[in-house]
């Protein structure tokens, strides 16, 4: 009878998944050594949740399109962590070849080079990224996805999965194991917003693709069983298609970043900014403000330095040109992650120019929250009632200024330039809710 029983057992056993609920599955296109913003959320998390119980499991393209390469990248991976790399198909060798362009391809809109969405074959490309690709230009490595992961969740008696996007065609991997599998638990991350992102009109949609592009969003809302994004403005405006609430974690930074030794003071005044420089984020006050404090005031125009990290669209350069500033800025395309800090500890000001588009009020930037690592004052360009606003006024964290707002920004570097050898007093206690081990804390309890 008791061999019976057990026999009973191990045959119902056999016939249900053994899910592990210390075993998450993270989809992600970005991962190291691939560089750039979009890689930094996930690697974090990933970082700590070992230390909190979990193990993770990565699953990512072994030949990605990456906007940068950053070895430094990987010192953060745990040993714990297990990555599964498959190779992906995806349009982008045909693009360059299409367009005449070089190297890797840059997110967003940001274009290098003068008037190149003016050309012909720059115009269909975006057509047909918008209205044939879709969600993204990545699709095509769904199908191969769902099908080599299906095996893999239950080989590995995996219980939860995580879908990062963009590129959203990393939920629609997601949504297809949820619907096989019903009794995994999945967690949607929105570190961007879908139809709501910035440069969606510039898409050229037809109506069928525009439509297309509103269905699938609101399937993956509605069919995720969590919801996170970045942001309250973002939360709000998913929950809006969801029809719940939708959980916010924010970026954040690692205080292992940021164990460095204090820097000898400088006598310049440096300006400091990481990251690119798209069109949008290319305001005309900043340039102005210090084009006129160079005229009126010697000393600034003596000391001062523009240090700008990253890589710019020709707009800047045109600014740059357009106020007679070259002598006053030093460019860098990109510096490893491990090497920011350095960069950031030289500054006297950080700045922070937010996208100035429909969606600028939710515009929370990685960099903003590495900045807010630093005992520095950080001088920003954006929405005054948005959520970056909201963090900066919480913890003290300097001023932002609205998009057309010269005297304001112009009177915030002044008053910098004339405390540069005072510190900037920060409270260390308020920062320390966006420190990523408590980021990763708060992540565990959606598990």
């Amino acid at each position: 009878m008791l061999l019976k029983a057990s026999l009973n057992q191990k045959i119902n056993s056999e016939a249900k998944p053994d899910i592990s609920l210390k075993k998450v599955l993270i989809i992600s296109y970005y991962w190291p050594p691939s560089g750039g913003a979009g890689v930094q959320r996930w690697l974090k998390f990933v970082k700590y949740l070992p230390q909190l119980g979990w193990e993770p499991h990565i699953y990512t393209p072994s030949n990605p399109e990456a906007p940068a390469m950053d070895n430094s990248l990987e010192k953060d991976i745990p040993k714990e962590a297990i990555i599964i790399k498959r190779p992906i198909i995806e349009p982008y060798s045909f693009y360059k070849r299409f367009t005449g362009k070089k190297g890797n391809v840059n997110a967003g809109f940001l274009s290098e080079e003068k008037d190149s969405r003016k050309k012909f074959t720059e115009k269909l490309s975006i057509w047909v990224r918008g209205n044939i690709f879709i969600p993204d230009a990545r699709v095509l490595w769904v199908k191969p996805s769902i099908k080599f992961l299906s095996n893999y969740i239950e080989k590995n008696n995996i219980g939860i999965i995580i879908s990062s996007g963009p590129p959203h065609s990393m939920h629609l991997i997601a949504m297809a194991l949820k619907k096989k599998k019903n009794y995994l638990k999945w967690i949607a991350d929105f570190r961007d917003p879908w139809t709501d992102i910035d440069f969606y009109t510039d898409l050229m949609l037809s109506s069928w693709a525009d439509k297309k592009h509103h269905r699938l969003e609101k399937e993956v809302l509605q069919t995720a069983d969590t919801v996170i994004s970045i942001g309250e403005t973002m939360a709000n405006e998913l929950a809006k298609v969801r029809g719940s609430k939708v959980e916010v974690i924010t970026n954040g930074y690692d205080e292992d970043d940021f164990n460095i030794t204090p820097t000898v003071k400088n006598t310049n005044f440096n300006i400091v900014h990481v990251g690119s420089i798209n069109e949008d984020r290319n305001h005309q006050i900043f340039w102005q403000a210090i084009h006129e404090l160079i005229a009126e005031n010697e000393e600034f125009a003596q000391r001062v330095k523009v240090h700008l990290i990253g890589k710019l669209d020709y707009s800047v350069y045109a600014s740059i040109e357009k106020f007679n500033l070259a002598n006053y800025i030093e460019i860098t395309s990109y510096i490893p992650h491990n090497e920011i800090v350095a960069h950031l500890s030289q500054a006297n000001v950080l700045y922070l120019p937010l996208n100035n588009t429909p969606n600028t009020k939710g515009i929370l930037s990685g960099k903003f929250f590495e900045y807010l690592a630093m005992d520095k004052a950080i001088v920003a360009i954006g929405s005054i009632d948005g959520d970056a606003a909201k963090i900066m006024r919480k913890v003290d964290a300097g001023i932002i200024v609205d998009f057309q707002d010269l005297a304001g920004f112009k009177k915030a570097l002044g008053k910098e330039f004339e405390r540069r050898n005072y510190p900037f007093i920060i409270d260390n206690e308020k920062r320390k809710q966006y420190s990523r081990r408590k980021l990763s804390e708060k992540l565990i309890k959606l598990f």
